[in-house]
């Protein structure tokens, strides 16, 4: 039996992270939350060239594809290759034929060039017009109040959000982004915000990102606010990322049920609306949510993407062997440059 939705969101990726499978381990153990950031993501972007941005975005669009995933949000950093790294997601997204919201994640982790480059790259890819996104800040504490003020500025400037990661660990200075905040602002995580946190836009949960890096339950349910679901970097596969919040919730609640992590799945369409032009037909009996939380594995027949079949089985814009192979070469540079940096 052949059932169908519309094509699915990922409300939080970080597509550059699809190379990192397989990649050097940290020169220690990460022994928490910041130190998970220090010694493997912050190493990772700053190993980033536009190349490797390429075939990373394209890999991580391809996969997403192959779980029915339509339309991405990105977030992205690379501080090394910070300028035209946006427009190269963007045009290895089309190319594939996945829908692409698009933000650099702005920090002053590299002083305050490094702060005006990503905001300029921001700047320069919104004033193209033509592609949808959001102005990137990594977090709060991570930024000065300038940088944060200034990419709240630059968003209103393009009348977009600001895409931020808030509260992810218990270390964060959330606070100095409330009133800046706005309702079309993605607040990432949300994991250690009181129930009163004041801020404004939509919660991006990321259930298995958060178990992997030991972060706590975010329960976004107490929140006052419309809850998305995003992978944060761990793939586009987003009925799992469904099965895994209700199972999370339920965890956390025995009355959670799946109907109310479908309802944050389908926050998605709210996010990116043209998704719901997409149709995906699955071999299951039923879509129901408590039929798919009960089902995994669940893979697409087909995949249309504003009326062109995009996925058959296989992709039908590239070809799906090509960018692994390409991929993989890709990610052998990109470890090896990270070996160097010990």
């Amino acid at each position: 039996m052949t059932v169908s939705t519309p094509g699915l969101v990922c409300a939080h990726h970080h597509l550059y992270s699809a190379l990192a499978r397989g990649m050097p381990a940290p020169p220690r153990t990460p022994g928490g939350f910041q130190e998970i950031l220090e010694l493997v993501w912050w190493r990772l972007d700053l190993a980033l060239d536009l190349e490797t941005i390429e075939w990373s975005a394209k890999l991580g669009a391809l996969e997403a594809l192959e779980r029915g995933t339509t339309a991405i949000i990105d977030h992205h950093e690379s501080p090394n290759a910070i300028e035209g790294s946006l427009s190269v997601i963007a045009d290895a997204c089309q190319e594939v034929g996945v829908r692409i919201s698009c933000a650099y994640g702005v920090t002053d982790r590299h002083g305050p060039e490094g702060a005006a480059a990503g905001l300029a790259e921001n700047d320069r890819f919104l004033g193209d017009g033509e592609r949808e996104g959001y102005v990137g800040l990594h977090a709060a504490f991570t930024c000065s109040d300038d940088t944060i003020s200034a990419a709240a500025e630059l968003a209103r400037k393009h009348d977009v959000g600001v895409h931020v990661h808030v509260a992810e660990g218990d270390s964060d200075t959330w606070q100095r982004l409330v009133d800046h905040s706005d309702d079309d602002w993605l607040i990432v995580h949300g994991v250690h915000l009181p129930d009163d946190h004041g801020l404004r836009g939509t919660l991006v949960h990321n259930p298995r990102s958060n178990m992997n890096n030991s972060v706590g339950y975010a329960r976004p349910g107490r929140f006052d606010l419309p809850i998305a679901l995003g992978t944060d970097g761990i793939g586009a596969d987003m009925f799992e990322e469904f099965r895994l919040a209700y199972v999370a919730a339920r965890a956390d609640d025995i009355t959670a049920t799946p109907d109310q992590a479908w309802g944050w799945l389908q926050t998605g369409w709210d996010l990116m609306p043209a998704a719901l032009d997409d149709r995906v037909y699955w071999a299951v009996e039923s879509t129901d949510p408590w039929h798919l939380a009960f089902t995994p594995g669940t893979s697409p027949l087909e995949v249309e993407v504003d009326g062109e079949v995009v996925w058959d089985g296989e992709p039908t814009l590239v070809d799906g062997d090509e960018i692994r192979a390409k991929a993989a070469e890709a990610a052998t540079k990109l470890h090896a440059r990270l070996a160097a940096l010990d």
